[in-house]
């Protein structure tokens, strides 16, 4: 016997037991983000490396570790998305969306990939929903991007669920805080982890996110970008604030925040849920208004979130066993041909039905309409046919030529 072959390291099967989850949160996602004007747009799953290269950002951890890159057979160098703002930014361009009423409001759901080490929660290619509105640098725009993220959250009954809300100021005032952030850094390097000191002067950022002892007793003392907003970039915080508080959504001041990408400027936010341990980030976003003109479009404000559909699912705890029938029809052997004919009936009739393609015994197919979820089943045999309620249990018999007739109706 041949070994078997299973799906790569990192991957999963979305087997049916989880689609009832995650369709629901992709139609919450559609309902909350449509009807606030924002339109699907659906892009390649890979893309030109150089897109995020130029986007990311070459001294990412993303670019430099986590990208599943390959040539191709005309000799480009192609790779997976590992994220979802910079294929938009690109399309935006492409298709020449600035000549359209801005901002062009936009959000996403597919599959991403990212070279990660699997964890719960954590995979190698995973699923995003995402919003992005590109086009204005007013705070409305980050506001409304934030309350569209907690309300979805909200319509989704995701418990424990917290808002972080930082900034990382402008492009400029964020290059005068770094080279004080790394002067500091070079002040304790022999308390640094390793990989901190190797990256202090590509991304003295990160070392905020690191998770080795030294380095957070560090970075406990370190100058802080929040305290040293100043002019337009503290408005501009002050004004998110003003605005979530007016919509009634919490949040908490984290003036630790870095995020993963380097186009992120000024606003940024994460959603964090408490049931889900060391992976508790669902989601998060900000504003990245040097993005489009970094990847060759004319200078464009812009913010945008996502969200892991794997972690929100996990968060919900929602398993169903399969997709529910209304409908399901049992039929002695000589009948069987009879149930088939109804089922396409009835499903042409927009009914959800069923029925046993096995050669079950009558004991095994009630069985399986039970296992089915099936609200009603009908017994063909004899010439007559049995509707059984299957929540009270009443059964009744109905006439055979007019059973299409009395489901479809009822």
């Amino acid at each position: 016997m041949s070994e078997k072959i299973k799906a790569p390291r990192g991957t999963f099967d979305a087997l049916p037991g989880a689609q009832p989850a995650r369709r629901r949160i992709e139609d919450t996602a559609r309902a909350v983000l449509e009807r606030a004007g924002y339109g699907r747009i659906e892009t390649p799953a890979f893309e030109e490396t150089e897109l995020f290269t130029r986007g990311v950002g070459e001294a990412t951890e993303v670019v430099q570790k986590q990208m599943f890159t390959f040539t191709d057979q005309g000799g480009r160098s192609l790779t997976l998305r590992p994220e979802g703002t910079a294929s938009v930014c690109r399309a935006y361009i492409e298709h020449g969306m600035h000549k359209l009423p801005q901002p062009v409001k936009l959000w996403y759901t597919g599959p991403f990939f990212r070279h990660e080490r699997p964890q719960a929660g954590r995979f190698r290619q995973f699923t995003q929903v995402g919003a992005e509105a590109i086009g204005s640098d007013s705070p409305l725009v980050d506001a409304e991007l934030i309350v569209l993220a907690w309300e979805l959250v909200s319509e989704l009954g995701v418990e424990g669920v917290e808002l972080r809300l930082g900034s990382l100021g402008s492009v400029e005032a964020r290059a005068a805080y770094l080279e004080e952030l790394r002067s500091y850094l070079h002040g304790h390097e022999q308390q640094l982890a390793k990989e901190v000191r190797e990256r202090i002067e590509l991304n003295p950022l990160r070392a905020f996110d690191s998770a080795d002892e030294g380095t957070q007793a560090v970075m406990a003392g370190a100058p802080r970008l929040l305290d040293r907003l100043e002019g337009p970039d503290a408005e501009n915080f002050a004004a998110v604030r003003a605005l979530l508080d007016k919509a009634g959504v919490p949040y908490e001041v984290d003036p630790t925040m870095v995020r993963g990408l380097d186009y992120y400027a000024r606003t940024v936010f994460e959603l964090h849920c408490e049931g889900l341990g060391a992976q508790s980030q669902v989601g998060g976003g900000g504003r990245y208004d040097g993005l489009i003109s970094q990847l060759g479009g004319p200078a464009t404000p812009a913010a945008g979130w996502a969200l892991g559909v794997e972690r929100i699912a996990l968060a919900l705890g929602e398993l169903a066993p399969g997709a529910a029938v209304s409908v399901f029809i049992v039929a002695a052997e000589d009948s069987r041909e009879a149930a088939l004919a109804l089922a396409i009936e009835l499903r042409r009739a927009g009914i959800a039905a069923d029925l046993d393609l096995a050669s079950r015994s009558a004991k095994g197919q009630m069985k399986q309409a039970d296992r089915s979820g099936a609200e009603r089943t009908v017994i063909l045999g004899d010439g007559e046919a049995q509707l059984r309620d299957m929540r009270s249990g009443e059964q009744r018999t109905v006439p055979v030529e007019t059973l299409a007739e009395e489901l479809t109706a009822s």
